[in-house]
C-alpha cells in the first residue's frame, strides 16, 4: 500500500523537476532577450550613423552611396540574427527535451516500482484490477514514447529546413558579391 511519505516524496520530486525545467526555459528566454537587446543597440547605433551620413551628403551620388551602404549588409545581419536565434532556441529545446526525457524515465521507474509494491500487497482476487492497471501504464508509456519520437522528428525537420534556407541565403549572397 502506498504511504503518505511515498506520495509526498513523489510530489516533491515532481515539483523539483518542474522547477528545474522552468529554470532551463528561462535560461533560453534570457539568451533571446540578450540577443534582442544587442541587435537593438547595434541597429540604433547604425541608424544614427547612417542618418548622419545621409544628412551630410553633398550630392545625389553621396546620398545614394550612403543609402546603399545602409541596405547592403541588412540581409547579412538578418541572416546572422536568425541563425543566432535558431541556435538559442534549438539548444534550449534540446536541453529541455533531454531533461524532460530523463525526468519522465525516472518518474516512470519510480511509478512502476510503486505499482509493483502495491501489487505485492494487493488482496487476493484483485489480479484483474492489477493487470488492468499495468496495461494502462504500458499504454501510457507507449503513447509518451511515440509523442517524444514525433517531437524529435519535427525538430529535425525544422532544423533541416532552416539549414537549407541558410545555405540558399549564403549562396545568394555569394552570387551577389560576385556581380
Amino acid at each position: 500500500m502506498l504511504t503518505v511519505e511515498q506520495i509526498l516524496a513523489a510530489q516533491k520530486e515532481s515539483v523539483e523537476a518542474l522547477l528545474g525545467l522552468t529554470a532551463k526555459a528561462f535560461e533560453g528566454v534570457e539568451k533571446i532577450v540578450e540577443l534582442n537587446l544587442s541587435a537593438s543597440k547595434t541597429a540604433l547605433t547604425e541608424s544614427g550613423d547612417s542618418a548622419k551620413a545621409i544628412l551630410s551628403a553633398k550630392d545625389a551620388q553621396e546620398l545614394l552611396a550612403a543609402q546603399t551602404a545602409l541596405l547592403q549588409p541588412l540581409s547579412e545581419k538578418t541572416a546572422a540574427y536568425s541563425r543566432q536565434l535558431y541556435e538559442i532556441t534549438s539548444g534550449s529545446t534540446a536541453n529541455l527535451g533531454k531533461s524532460f526525457e530523463e525526468q519522465t524515465a525516472e518518474s516512470q521507474k519510480k511509478f512502476l516500482a510503486l505499482i509493483d509494491t502495491a501489487v505485492q500487497n494487493a488482496p487476493a482476487g484483485s489480479e484483474s484490477a492489477v493487470a488492468l492497471l499495468k496495461n494502462a501504464v504500458t499504454a501510457a508509456n507507449s503513447a509518451l514514447e511515440s509523442m517524444q519520437k514525433t517531437v524529435k522528428q519535427a525538430a529535425e525537420t525544422a532544423e533541416t529546413n532552416f539549414n537549407t534556407v541558410a545555405s540558399m541565403t549564403e549562396a545568394g549572397r555569394t552570387a551577389t558579391k560576385k556581380r
